[in-house]
C-alpha cells in the first residue's frame, strides 16, 4: 500500500531488508556519537549444541557492544530443557562476553517464557512491556557481572 504525502511517497508492507540497513545504518550514525562508540565496538555472539545425530538441541543468539552483552534469543528443544543445557549454554555465553569486555547484560522473556531461568542466574527485573498477545508480558532483565 502506498500514500502520496507533499513531496514524499509512504509505503507499507511486509519485511524490506535494505530498509532494516538503511535504518541500522541512519540510527549508528546518532548512536556512535551518542555513546562513544564504533562499529568496531559491535559484534554478534552465538552458543549451539548439536547432538550425536548432528540435530540442534539448543543455542543462543546475541551481541556484545562495547561492554554490555545482550542476549536475543535462547531456544533449548523441548525433550533436551531438564538437562541442563540452558545453564550451560548461558554460561558460555557469558564466559564469552566477559572475554569480549563486557561487565554487564541485558535480556526480556516473556512471562510464559524464562524470565525465572533468568533471575536464578542473577538477572534482575528492571521493567515490563505490557500488552503481549494471550495476557502475557515482556519482562527485562539486566546483570552485573562479578
Amino acid at each position: 500500500m502506498t500514500h502520496d504525502h507533499d513531496g514524499g511517497r509512504l509505503s507499507v508492507g511486509e519485511a524490506d531488508k535494505a530498509l532494516d540497513a538503511r535504518l541500522s545504518q541512519g540510527l549508528d550514525e546518532v548512536n556512535f556519537p551518542a555513546t562513544g562508540t564504533t562499529s568496531a565496538d559491535q559484534t554478534s555472539l552465538s552458543v549451539k549444541v548439536v547432538d550425536e545425530a548432528g540435530e540442534l538441541v539448543g543455542g543462543l543468539s546475541g551481541w556484545t557492544w562495547a561492554g554490555l552483552f545482550g542476549i536475543e534469543m535462547l531456544w533449548i528443544r523441548e525433550a533436551s530443557r531438564k538437562d541442563g543445557w540452558g545453564t550451560r549454554i548461558l554460561a558460555a555465553a557469558e564466559e564469552e562476553a566477559r572475554r569480549r569486555g563486557c561487565d554487564r547484560a541485558c535480556v526480556s522473556s516473556f512471562t510464559f517464557q524464562a524470565p525465572a531461568f533468568y533471575q536464578r542466574h542473577g538477572y534482575v527485573e528492571t521493567g515490563r512491556t505490557l500488552g503481549i498477545p494471550g495476557g502475557a508480558e515482556d519482562v527485562h532483565m539486566f546483570k552485573k557481572f562479578a
